[in-house]
């Protein structure tokens, strides 16, 4: 489940680092699983739940049991999360997404969970990502089951909404835009073209159970791993936590990059404290290993 948690970090947790080389170590030796998380993805616009200006401070996700409860939860939350989407599905990968699919390129990595549901590693190059928490871009029936792409809901609900467009306050994580209930007003939400079901978008919401197939394939990850590397992730639900442990337990080595204190760090060998997007560039020229765009650059030293 992911439920909402107020996490503060303990005392005594080993101080962060900016000391990258054991992550270029860790790369350079292979076998590398990536888990990421809200952190690598700020850099191309989407905010964190937990960070610095978190979300959590001001905005409480939906969860699965108010989604399913009632017709006015399913308006307030498709209303928010069709103006968010304009934005959301609008944004690019950034200089961690690249990296990461550099190194998988490169043959460094042995996988990719994602707690994300941008599929921005997905769009940088990574193949094989799995999506722990689901996609944002596919939209799945309760009823019958049937998945279609959120472009096409997207155009529906502009159709069955022409004219909406109140002032956003914010975009969340989750990809749903700050709205008042008075700015949602009678927003219409259409059905599922197959059946005439509910709607949701294909991801996990707080309070809903991550897929028990899709637990066990990142355990075997983590199992055939030769170490954890973290990526912008406080770790705070057990949905990533979990497997920190276990591979902890398993006598893995855990590096964690995420500028704040993390839930995982007692469990880590070292935990670097700073931007995704530095570090990971800075991994990259340390191994060698051009990013996009970078390889003209590199051509002409």
């Amino acid at each position: 489940m992911r439920p909402t948690l107020s996490w503060t970090p303990a005392e005594g947790l080993p101080p962060g680092t900016t000391d990258l080389e054991p992550v270029v170590d860790a790369l350079s030796a292979g076998g590398v699983l990536v888990l990421s998380g809200a952190g690598i993805s700020t850099e191309s616009g989407i905010p964190d739940y937990r960070g610095e200006g978190g979300s959590l401070s001001r905005h409480t996700p939906m969860t699965y049991q108010d989604f399913t409860a009632g017709a006015q939860a399913r308006r307030r939350y498709w209303a928010r999360s069709h103006l968010g989407w304009r934005t959301f599905g609008r944004a690019r990968p950034n200089a961690g997404h690249r990296a990461v699919a550099a190194f998988g390129r490169h043959g460094l990595l042995s996988g990719v969970i994602t707690q994300n549901v941008d599929g921005l590693h997905q769009a940088a190059g990574s193949e094989d990502v799995v999506e722990l928490h689901g996609n944002l871009g596919r939209v799945v029936c309760l009823s019958c089951g049937a998945f279609s792409p959120r472009g096409e809901l997207a155009r529906r609900l502009e159709e069955a909404n022409a004219g909406f467009a109140p002032v956003v306050a914010g975009i969340n994580p989750d990809g749903d835009a700050d709205l008042t209930d008075e700015q949602v007003g009678d927003f219409r939400v259409v059905p599922c073209t197959v059946c005439g079901g509910i709607l949701k978008p294909d991801v996990v919401f707080f309070g809903e159970t991550v897929p028990p197939q899709r637990v066990e394939h990142c355990r075997r990850l983590v199992r055939e791993a030769a170490s954890l590397l973290v990526l912008g992730s406080s770790l705070t639900v057990m949905s990533g936590l979990r497997f920190v442990r276990q591979a902890a337990q398993d006598g893995k080595p855990v590096l964690i990059v995420n500028r704040d204190p993390t839930r995982g760090d007692r469990h880590a060998l070292t935990r670097v404290a700073l931007s995704l997007g530095t570090a990971l560039t800075t991994v990259a020229d340390r191994l060698d290993i051009p990013l996009d765009g970078q390889v003209a650059a590199r051509a002409r030293r």
